[in-house]
């Protein structure tokens, strides 16, 4: 259910944005709308406003959205007379989108992914001003024979700086090293080890496979996180969860699961992962007194295979926090520019694992569709409100760069019309648009087959 309203959620504001932008713009433009539809498919809610009575529309599809506008080509394929003049004033015909300046019609096309964009860097801002938790980038073991090791890192370092750019958290890490793996053969690790000196790594990236990079970066360039020993000490219980309902509480120790000892918190969730729907005996400290008590973790999958969950959270004293953890807050302008920075970085990132996918380079397998993202959607909404604006921002940029792709029907082959259009001074003919369209549909049709495959494959096979 969770997953259900949250991808709804999701795909409603996206929507609602991609086709806010180009209503906006087409109404500063003059143009006149004649309907606004959130969703496809039969209306389940119609509502005119304004003076042209523009009719907002919630259907039963969310899965897209579009603007109808006034036009005359379409009117007059709609028309059974002789001239769509009859169905509209000439008045009223000044303000079909068809007759508006290129510049205009240009405006309009990009008003939609731009939307998009500008919701990415909006939430972005939002979650640098709320502040970023990640774990401190302190090195774990590093993996044998891995680029790692060639380049002498070793356990305990604390790297500050990428090529330049100073990191605070493993995720930063992980971002740039991916970003940085499409463009260099190799990259200057600043790092400082446990005596506080200073290192310089060369780590190369040049051998790395990139599909096992967009998977993760981290472990296929040999870099492991230093993972404190958390005592198996129980923190938050959900209210009505599994192991509310069997009686465990906050600060409850645990000891042993079916008898076998239990010494960190790793010990405690490979136990209860390891055993869905089976009954674990539990034996755990509360207040000076053993307890035991049996409780049976529920199943959820989790990238094809099935695992078992108990809801509870370790509880970390907060010396070993400040260890392991961190957050970093930025004022408003600083959270502004990072926020404008990393949308384009994505932008980017995005638009060159879409080239390397098409020559051959990277697996299409990187291709999700709506059972993926309603999956993720569902898991980011559960692991809390910061995690879920940057998963929405992520989709939105994503939604942005798909749409200028130059493929007709999508807005960057209306755009691509546009821009022939100035060359040569006229307008593409009607004959030129429908191959067009009908060549756009036929590869949105093969990317839709192939990203249904994929979600179905990741649900199947993991």
């Amino acid at each position: 259910m969770i997953m259900v309203l949250t991808f709804l959620l999701t795909m409603s504001i996206l929507v609602t944005v991609h086709e806010y932008g180009h209503y906006q713009v087409a109404k500063w433009c003059g143009v006149r709308i004649l309907k606004f539809s959130i969703g496809f498919g039969k209306p389940l809610w119609t509502k005119p406003f304004g003076k042209d009575k523009t009719e907002f529309v919630i259907a039963a599809i969310p899965l897209g959205g579009y603007v109808k506008m006034l036009d005359e080509r379409e009117v007059a394929a709609e028309s059974t007379l002789e001239s769509p003049s009859a169905t509209y004033s000439e008045a009223e015909l000044t303000r079909a989108f068809n007759r508006q300046p290129v510049a205009k019609r240009i405006a309009i096309v990009l008003a939609g992914p731009v939307a998009n964009l500008l919701l990415a860097i909006g939430l972005y801002w939002l979650l640098f001003m709320m502040g970023i938790v990640g774990m401190k980038p302190i090195l774990g073991k590093v993996i044998e024979h891995s680029p790692a090791a060639v380049a002498n890192f070793t356990h305990g370092e604390t790297i500050r700086k990428i090529n330049g750019k100073e990191v605070t958290s493993w995720q930063e890490v992980s971002w740039i090293l991916l970003n940085e793996s499409l463009k260099n053969n190799s990259v200057e690790i600043e790092a400082i080890n446990s005596s506080h000196e200073a290192l310089t790594h060369q780590l190369d990236l040049s051998n790395i496979d990139q599909e096992s990079a967009a998977k993760d970066i981290l472990t296929t360039s040999g870099l492991t996180i230093d993972k404190p020993d958390i005592p198996a000490k129980i923190g938050e219980v959900t209210k009505n969860g599994i192991a509310d309902l069997a009686g465990l509480k906050s600060n409850d120790l645990v000891l042993t699961v079916n008898k076998t000892k239990v010494s960190v918190w790793e010990d405690f969730v490979q136990e209860v992962r390891h055993n869905p729907n089976k009954t674990l005996e539990i034996e755990v400290l509360r207040n000076s007194n053993v307890l035991n008590i049996a409780i049976k973790p529920e199943p959820f999958t989790e990238n094809g295979k099935t695992f078992g969950r108990i809801g509870v959270a370790f509880k970390m004293d907060e010396a070993e926090q400040d260890k392991f953890f961190g957050t970093t807050f930025y004022s408003a302008p600083v959270a502004l520019v990072k926020a404008t920075e990393k949308t384009w970085d994505i932008s980017v990132f995005t638009l060159k694992m879409l080239g390397k996918m098409l020559t051959g380079q990277t697996s299409l397998k990187g291709v999700s569709g709506p059972l993926t993202i309603a999956s993720y959607a569902g898991q980011s909404a559960q692991m809390g409100l910061n995690v879920f604006i940057g998963f929405l921002a992520l989709i939105s940029i994503s939604i942005g760069v798909l749409n200028l792709l130059p493929i007709p029907v999508l807005d960057g082959g209306h755009l691509m019309y546009y821009i022939v259009e100035i060359f040569t001074g006229k307008p593409t003919s009607d004959f030129a648009l429908n191959i067009g369209q009908r060549i756009g549909f036929f590869l949105l049709g093969c990317m839709m087959i192939l990203a249904f495959y994929n979600d179905i494959n990741r649900l199947i096979t993991g």
